[in-house]
Formats: structure tokens, C-alpha cells, sequence
């Protein structure tokens, strides 16, 4: 794809997976899997992660109507010994919908617009209950600085993004700057993704990262636990992880946009824990730093 064309088309794409915490990338569709032991106990977490967003055209320049889809299936193996069972805990599915809207807000700046609902939740009864949903929405400023004459470029984000899970009544800040300062290397600085890249040819790229990662599902069937956490309920409402990791990756493109990713490290910061109904922690499943790895096949832009 020509660099004039990927101008246009870039930003579109950064409408298009899980709002802000995927505002960076430039995929059409992914298909990736996670595993992730636990340090210091018998828990394993696996994931398994596909998405397809399909752009529409629109009749004003530069403009697009972008729907996509989302689904994850959380495998948790919730082995250590506890007060409470947790064989409910150990499947967790989400079914995420989201809208983007992107146009020109002058020759140099875009703007994009997105919503989107998501069901995360344990389904234990085997229905879709209030609880489950989620909504999100964000808004973003898109500048790029690319072309056959442009030496170096670069992209910069910035916006907002709202979410009912954040446990915030206001929406949070959103940032983003990449550059390519040499033919084989580029780097960029941001949520959810900081890296350097080493680009070696066409179809080889190393990377050295810092990256956050987690999840957020409702516990349909709530529970009592006895609390970790000082001055806590003991009902548990929900369960999440945040997760920060450093590490290395390798990317291989098999064309010019399906290429395959494998991505492994150690956590920073890893956080599994049982919520109660005003999102407050409740029990401490686990927080010892341990390995991680990730990879998947993708479609991009580039």
C-alpha cells in the first residue's frame, strides 16, 4: 500500500478495537492467545482473543461509519485452597459491539468518535443479566505525518475515554506519540503499549515493550469470601486483572499486511482480584510478578 494511502487509511483504524485500551493499534482483525502462569500457586490464566472490524466508506472525504466485533473466552484455573469454591470462576466470556465514526476536522487533525456495549461475565445461569454490560465511549485527535517525502514519520493520539468499570465518573486521558527516526527503527510512547522497534527487513521485526494488559467480567452468582482487603464487604460482585508486563517480541509478515506475532516477558504489576458491587477490591486472588506470553496471527495496515 502506498504511503499516500496509508495516510488516509491509518486513523481509521485506530478507532477500531476495545476503545482506549487498544487505541494504538492499526488491525483489521486479530487472532491471538494468551497463557499466563501464576508465580507462587497453582492458578494459570489462558485467553483466547478474536476480533474483525469491517470500515464503511462514506460519501463525505475521508469519512467512515466503523462497526466491528469482539469476543474473549478467559480460561482461570482457580486452584489454591480457599474458604469459598471457585469452580464458577474458571470460565469467563465477553461479547463486545462497538461503533466508530471518523472525519476530517481540517487538513492536518482528525477526529474520532466511538461507543460500544460489551457482555463480560462468568454466564453461570446460562442468561444475560444487567450486570453484565458494560458501555464505553471515547473521542480522539489523530495527526499523522507520513509520505514518500517524509524521512521520519510519526503519529500522535490524543483524547478521552469513559468506561463503567473504571470506577471514575469522568472520562480519562488518552495519549499516543510514534515515529520512525531511522529506516530500521521506530518507537512508540503511550497506553497501553510503549516499545522500540528494530525493523531487520520486510518481514522481520524485533521489539523490546512495556504494555498493560487484564480483564473486567461480572460474577453472576455472587459470593461471600473472607476479605484480603482491611475495612471490605464480603460479598464478591465481580472479578478483574491489571496486569503491567515488560518484555521482547518478534513479528514475521507473511504479506504485506497477515503477518504473526509472538510476544513474551515478566509482569511489573500483576493484580487478580475479587470486586464488590461499588467496584471496591474485596480478596486478593493473586499478585506475585510472573512470566507471560502471547501470540496470534494478524491483519493490518501495515
Amino acid at each position: 500500500m502506498k504511503e499516500a494511502s496509508k495516510s488516509i487509511l491509518v486513523p481509521l483504524f485506530f478507532l477500531l478495537f476495545g476503545i482506549s485500551a487498544n487505541a494504538q493499534l492499526t488491525d483489521l482483525a486479530r487472532v491471538e492467545f494468551t497463557y499466563f502462569p501464576q508465580s507462587d500457586s497453582d492458578n494459570s490464566f489462558r485467553r483466547f482473543r478474536s476480533f474483525l472490524n469491517f470500515p464503511i466508506k462514506l460519501n463525505k472525504k475521508g469519512s467512515y461509519l466503523i462497526p466491528g466485533v469482539e469476543y474473549r473466552n478467559v480460561h482461570f484455573k482457580f486452584n489454591d485452597d480457599t474458604s469459598f469454591e471457585t469452580l464458577h470462576l474458571d470460565r469467563f466470556q465477553s461479547f463486545t459491539a462497538t461503533l466508530g465514526y471518523l472525519f476530517h476536522l481540517n487538513e492536518d487533525w482528525r477526529v474520532g468518535i466511538q461507543t460500544g456495549a460489551k457482555a463480560a461475565s462468568n454466564f453461570s445461569t446460562n442468561e444475560l443479566l444487567k450486570d453484565d454490560i458494560i458501555y464505553e465511549g471515547a473521542v480522539y485527535f489523530i495527526k499523522i505525518k507520513s509520505g514518500e517525502n517524509i524521512l521520519k514519520p510519526t503519529r500522535i493520539i490524543f483524547g478521552l475515554h469513559y468506561s463503567t468499570t473504571t470506577g471514575f465518573p469522568f472520562p480519562l486521558p488518552v495519549a499516543h506519540y510514534y515515529k520512525k527516526f531511522h529506516p530500521q527503527w521506530s518507537y512508540m510512547v503511550g497506553v497501553p503499549k510503549t516499545n522500540l522497534k528494530y525493523h531487520a527487513n520486510d518481514r522481520n521485526v524485533l521489539q523490546a515493550f512495556v504494555t498493560l494488559d487484564g480483564f473486567y467480567a461480572n460474577v453472576q452468582d455472587n459470593f461471600n469470601v473472607t476479605p484480603t482487603v482491611p475495612n471490605s464487604t464480603n460479598l464478591a460482585d465481580s472479578m478483574s486483572m491489571t496486569v503491567v508486563l515488560a518484555g521482547l517480541g518478534y513479528e514475521y509478515s507473511f504479506t504485506e499486511h497477515l503477518g504473526l506475532y509472538v510476544y513474551a516477558g515478566h509482569t511489573i504489576m500483576n493484580d487478580i482480584r475479587l470486586r464488590d458491587v461499588d467496584r471496591n477490591d474485596v480478596y486478593t486472588i493473586n499478585s506475585v510478578n510472573t512470566f507471560y506470553a502471547r501470540g496470534g496471527l494478524k491483519f493490518s495496515v501495515f
